[in-house]
């Protein structure tokens, strides 16, 4: 069994270290989407991840997967389609189109876990100036888009798309360039997958990633330079 969290925002979440290990990372169900909630999970490394018609459910995984943006591996063939593509990159231009894009149903049908609590919750984020997207364009057009938050200097990366190839792996790179000119060390890729993993991506422990976010991870916005467009590749 995992706890049920209360409706009061500043109720305590438990120990990351109770979270189950099957489902690996559940830690409690509950609560709401509050920004003070929000917040105090993501400042432990929490986070919200569930369907429509569930309860909200918690989880802190272990191990962690994570991005160091110095070594992030980009392939030969990326880097050229960095360079040619003719794509342009700009950061919080489009966040409310990124999160809907990402949340619009895929090829393979699986449904989305963004619903409309959870669209409404990082549209409140981006406002307090905690989440934030940085978009990929073809002319005007929106053809690719990373979302997440940001505390201190670590970003949570949340969801990606793209409408053109290779379009959302081109926003992760140019996402982790800026982030490591700013200072952030590491981008949280929550759950480990083979395609973050060739790009770098790498299972660290859970109680590693907390001593990153008791480093460098308190709540703020700094070192986010809001509304900047980035050069390509």
């Amino acid at each position: 069994m995992i706890p049920w969290l209360g409706i009061e925002p500043g109720a305590p979440f438990p120990p990351v270290e109770r979270a189950l290990t099957r489902p690996d990372g559940l830690l409690a169900a509950g609560g709401d989407l509050s920004l003070e909630r929000l917040v105090n999970a993501y400042g432990q490394g929490i986070f919200p991840w569930y369907s429509e018609g569930q309860p909200i459910l918690w989880w802190s995984p272990d191990p962690r997967c994570v991005l160091f943006c110095a070594q992030m591996h980009v392939s030969r063939r990326l880097e050229r389609r960095l360079r040619t593509s003719g794509w342009r990159f700009t950061l919080d231009r489009a966040f409310e189109q990124v999160v809907d894009a990402c949340a619009a149903p895929r090829a393979d049908d699986a449904g989305t876990w963004i619903t409309p609590a959870m669209r409404a919750a990082y549209l409140d984020l981006h406002r307090h100036g905690l989440a934030h997207s940085l978009e990929a364009w073809r002319g005007n057009t929106l053809v690719g888009g990373i979302y997440g938050v940001a505390l201190g200097r670590i970003f949570f990366g949340e969801s990606m798309f793209h409408s053109e190839a290779d379009a959302s792996k081109a926003c992760l790179v140019m996402l982790c360039r800026q982030l490591e000119r700013w200072g952030f060390p590491l981008l949280d890729c929550q759950v480990h997958s083979p395609h973050l993993e060739r790009m770098g991506a790498e299972l660290i422990p859970r109680e590693r990633f907390g001593d990153w976010l008791r480093h460098v991870g308190q709540a703020g916005p700094d070192g986010w330079a809001l509304d900047t467009d980035l050069a390509g590749g």
